[in-house]
């Protein structure tokens, strides 16, 4: 363009590109040089990288890039120099009744440190980060010593491996409180004062009256389960009554509840899933806790 067609602007003295967006005019700056080709070194760059390492999405892959980087690959292989690391302790806890693990110090820690790990991923969403349960929806504390199925390390094993109420495993721990209320069994006002006599069980704020009238209802309709003391019984996985620990809560509302309609928690069996490695090590781990006997 002859310097006679171009468009300068008056008060900068630069000139502008012809664009006009509501009467603003652009001016024609030039980018600056150094920017330009460090701009280009970035476009090289980005061609090299491309080429060097994986970098193009494909439909089930990616381009390998001729280095053959692959940081999945190297993962993949430490996991690998892990694994054969702790193969001979693997070994051994599999050849290891899990009773005797806490024999072996070394066999222990080791057995120990991967239970906590697989509780994360596997038990941690229903029992808390802490293994502390959570009474509202019936998830069991894993740290105290009240256990309805036992608390020996061979115990909580079977636990973990067949499940509890997990129909799909014919091992599977089992046991059904009646729906007293729900099928007719007992009225409400039975209901109500077997609440209050549980109450009675472990100390708490009862109505004595109700509470006395009905200790012959708990001889028979609940002590075969509880014991006629009510401090429960594992064979059937029957909670103790006696004690404060609570798997649905103890106010007089939640017994009634309980009573009349209960509530029947699930847990998965682990066996098939896990195998028996790492059951044992869940189990050595949980015993650990504190609650374990």
């Amino acid at each position: 363009m002859s310097d006679a067609n171009k468009n300068i602007d008056e008060i900068t003295g630069v000139e502008t590109t012809g664009h006009v967006w509501d009467g603003i005019q652009e001016l024609n700056n030039p980018l600056p040089r150094w920017w330009l080709w460090i701009f280009y070194a970035t476009v090289v760059f980005a061609i090299g990288y491309v080429i060097y390492y994986p970098a193009i999405p494909l439909i089930e892959d990616a381009t390998s890039g001729i280095s053959g980087y692959s940081s999945r690959a190297n993962v993949e292989a430490d996991l690998q120099a892990a694994a054969d690391a702790n193969a001979g302790l693997v070994a051994r806890i599999a050849e290891t009744d899990v009773g005797d693990i806490a024999d072996d110090a070394e066999l222990q820690r080791f057995a120990t440190a991967g239970g906590a790990s697989a509780y994360k991923v596997y038990c941690s969403q229903c029992h808390g980060s802490g293994a502390q349960g959570a009474e509202a929806q019936g998830y069991p504390n894993l740290n105290d010593d009240a256990w309805l199925w036992g608390g020996t390390v061979e115990d909580i094993y079977t636990t973990i491996a067949h499940g509890v109420r997990y129909e799909q495993d014919e091992d599977t721990r089992f046991s059904e409180m009646p729906a007293f209320g729900r099928d007719g069994i007992l009225s409400g006002d039975e209901i109500k004062a077997l609440a209050h006599y549980v109450r009675s069980l472990s100390n708490l704020e009862h109505n004595g009256e109700l509470a006395a009238s009905a200790a012959t209802l708990f001889a028979d309709n609940c002590a075969a389960c509880h014991g006629e003391d009510g401090t429960g019984m594992r064979e059937v996985g029957a909670p103790n009554l006696a004690d404060a620990v609570w798997h649905y809560g103890q106010e007089t509302s939640q017994l009634i509840a309980q009573i009349r309609n209960p509530k029947h928690g699930v847990m998965p069996a682990w066996y098939d899933r896990l195998g028996d490695v790492e059951v044992k090590r869940l189990a050595v781990y949980i015993h650990s806790l504190g609650g374990g006997e």
